[in-house]
């Protein structure tokens, strides 16, 4: 009898405790008084998403960023686990600005800053040595939307960039909603419209870590990625226009696989991209959305799951963090301390003419979603 009031007495002990680390972690929220600032002249603030199950989502106007991502362990116990910042001054001072970014008028690389349209040709800033990357110098990730919370689960924002913004033509009127869902997903969809013929690729970049946000290595992480072919790069990150199997090289996710574990391979496509940064080719399922990816860390037993009807996702390993960036709670970001899992149209697809095309014509609306699903691995 007194083994079992003393297992009891354990267990009970346990479970007060559990809740005790799940309030404590949950009573890190940020400060809505920290994002109240006039940027170019319109007001940034922070909104809070939250579902029935206790996800939590805090997401600014400032570049459409998520700002946190609450999401809880096998145990119950919440962990922020994307990258970021805890005041809106840190965020436009920050050496890093796609922390959580909605990105566009085009994710990710356009080789030269340049591309073609019915036989004009259009310049770009160039912000990664000669290429243009994520929409220009100041990119969707640097303005403030016009936002609106629609429910305690909703954020729907606005933003129109206007003709020759950072050198593309055409107006482009866009909307995109955030939903949290109940069954823990955060899906993003996105709609544009433009008065003139334009290239778009709206995606998000949130930095992940499923152990939480400035927890350590992501490495120890298994991913599955559900495609059999990837674009290779040059060394500027820009595809060659090859399409190449995955098979028998360090690119292949086909399965679950501990992100790295193929890391130190001698291998020219790691070279160029110091890990992996690189979009791949998924596999299209004719019926409904395509399953693009699966995460998860063993440690926590978080998961998630990444849904898209967007052709490529860009897989990206943190390589470029380097320990100079400190973050929410004072925690640096070291080097692959976080993924980015982008689901997009592939880079440089203005210049590639057999890749899918991100033309947009007047009269057609454009329209992307990205779900990701969190729960906890068998």
């Amino acid at each position: 009898m007194k083994n079992i009031i003393l297992t009891l007495s354990f267990f009970l002990s346990t479970f007060i405790t559990l809740g005790q680390t799940e309030k404590k972690t949950n009573s890190k929220h940020i400060e809505k008084s920290s994002f109240e600032k006039v940027v170019d002249g319109k007001q940034v603030r922070l909104y809070t998403l939250k579902n029935y199950s206790g996800m939590t989502a805090e997401i600014t106007n400032y570049g459409g960023k998520v700002v946190s991502l609450w999401v809880p362990d096998r145990l119950g116990v919440y962990q922020d686990v994307v990258l970021g910042h805890s005041k809106i001054d840190d965020y436009l001072s920050s050496k890093e600005k796609y922390f959580g970014a909605l990105i566009g008028r085009y994710g990710n690389r356009i080789a030269k800053g340049k591309f073609s349209l019915d036989g004009k040709e259009y310049d770009l800033a160039k912000n990664n040595d000669e290429n243009h990357l994520h929409g220009g110098i100041k990119g969707y990730d640097s303005v403030v939307w016009d936002t609106k919370q629609i429910d305690g689960q909703t954020l729907e924002l606005h933003y129109r960039s206007k003709e020759m913004e950072e050198g593309y033509p055409g107006n482009l009127s866009i909307k995109v909603v955030y939903k949290l869902m109940d069954n823990n997903e955060l899906k993003i969809e996105y709609w544009a419209s433009t008065d003139a013929p334009t290239v778009v690729n709206l995606t998000h970049h949130s930095f992940f870590n499923l152990k939480g946000a400035g927890n350590g290595t992501i490495n120890d992480h298994l991913l599955q990625i559900n495609a059999a072919y990837y674009t290779p790069v040059d060394k500027g990150l820009i595809p060659t226009g090859e399409i190449a199997t995955v098979e028998n090289t360090p690119f292949d996710f086909q399965k679950l696989t501990p992100i790295g574990k193929r890391l130190e391979i001698n291998n020219k496509q790691l070279n160029y991209g110091l890990g992996y940064d690189h979009n791949f080719v998924l596999n299209q399922n004719l019926n409904g959305l395509n399953f693009a990816a699966k995460i998860l860390d063993p440690i926590s037993g978080r998961q998630m799951e990444v849904y898209t009807n967007e052709p490529g996702l860009q897989f990206y390993g943190g390589n470029f963090l380097d320990g100079s960036v400190v973050g929410k709670d004072k925690k640096t970001y070291h080097h692959r301390t976080a993924f980015c899992l982008e689901t997009q149209h592939f880079p440089d697809s203005p210049n590639k003419e057999h890749f899918p095309s991100t033309r947009l014509n007047p009269g057609m609306e454009y329209y992307s979603i990205c779900i990701y699903k969190f729960s906890i691995a068998n």
